[in-house]
């Protein structure tokens, strides 16, 4: 959680420096839906994510060097410099993509459990997107198949309250996403997005359930996002949290402290953990600044024609 963070603070100093093209949507604030989630998954479990992938990426274990070279349009990223921020894939970990096309991702996951069940193998799909997404058919037609098939899928929905800008209540009037899926009658559970240890605890539950054959479950996480929409968004349509409400809701600081409560670490040994987790950054930025731009002959080797 701390290296996610950390990650998108300096992501974020950096697009206002112009050293990442494109747009960019942080995620900072709902850190521990990312670790809670992609933490307990192996390397054979495949993730979709939204427009908003980075704490997905780096959760389920892509390297910060390349994974920050791709944001800055470097050869040396996951994706060659081609992807950016909403085109992260990192196959070696089970990272099979993100999307700017909202609810896109959905039909791709149920594909890849399709395809784990039809090789007789124990690895389950999970596919993040957000609650502006559950609006649209392609969510509806993905459940509908999902669990007619009894699809090795969990549906991950990370609900911040916004559709982009605007607010859940001005486009729909059901209030949970967990009630959509009602008809058909799947597990479904909402849970506070800022509390790592419910996620992990209900999330595992549905994980050992898909793995053993179970079928689909839907998990909301209500979060919430600090920054606004995409870097640089003047977000002026929501109320901003004080410094105390937040102090309360950081998932971060949530989970840390209870750890010191329990004597899990001591406060030195947190401390470590947020200074390495910078560190870390400072070096995946040194590289992927020496790492070269795509050159122009790039572009036609990778693409073809049938």
């Amino acid at each position: 959680m701390w290296r996610i963070r950390a990650f998108e603070e300096r992501l974020a100093q950096l697009k206002r420096a112009d050293e990442v093209p494109g747009l960019i949507h942080l995620s900072i604030g709902g850190e521990a839906v990312a670790a809670a989630v992609c933490g307990q998954l192996r390397d054979t479990d495949v993730v979709y994510s939204g427009h908003r992938p980075h704490g997905h990426v780096i959760a389920k274990g892509a390297a910060l060097p390349e994974t920050m070279a791709e944001l800055m349009g470097r050869a040396g990223g996951l994706c060659q410099g081609l992807g950016g921020s909403m085109h992260l894939v990192d196959t070696e970990h089970g990272m099979f993509g993100a999307t700017g096309v909202v609810g896109g991702s959905l039909p791709l996951a149920l594909g890849s459990a399709l395809a784990a069940r039809m090789r007789g193998e124990d690895a389950v799909a999970v596919v993040f997107f957000g609650d502006g997404a559950a609006q649209s058919g392609i969510f509806a037609e993905s459940v509908n198949i999902a669990v007619l098939w009894r699809l090795p899928v969990i549906l991950v929905c990370e609900n911040n309250g916004f559709a982009e800008f605007t607010p859940r209540s001005a486009h729909t009037t059901v209030e949970r996403v967990s009630d959509l899926v009602a008809p058909w009658a799947i597990p479904a559970a909402t849970v506070d997005g800022n509390d790592a240890e419910a996620i992990w605890a209900q999330f595992g539950e549905m994980l050992r359930r898909a793995r053993d054959g179970g079928g689909p479950a839907l998990l909301e996480a209500l979060t919430h996002r600090l920054r606004g929409h995409y870097e640089g968004d003047p977000d002026r349509y929501r109320e901003a949290l004080s410094s105390e409400e937040w102090q309360r809701r950081d998932p971060i600081a949530r989970l840390q402290s209870a750890a010191l409560a329990r004597g899990w670490f001591g406060e030195d040994e947190a401390k470590t953990a947020s200074d390495d987790a910078a560190s870390t950054v400072d070096e995946a930025v040194a590289w992927a600044r020496q790492s070269p731009p795509p050159t122009p002959e790039l572009a036609s080797s990778v693409v073809y024609a049938a």
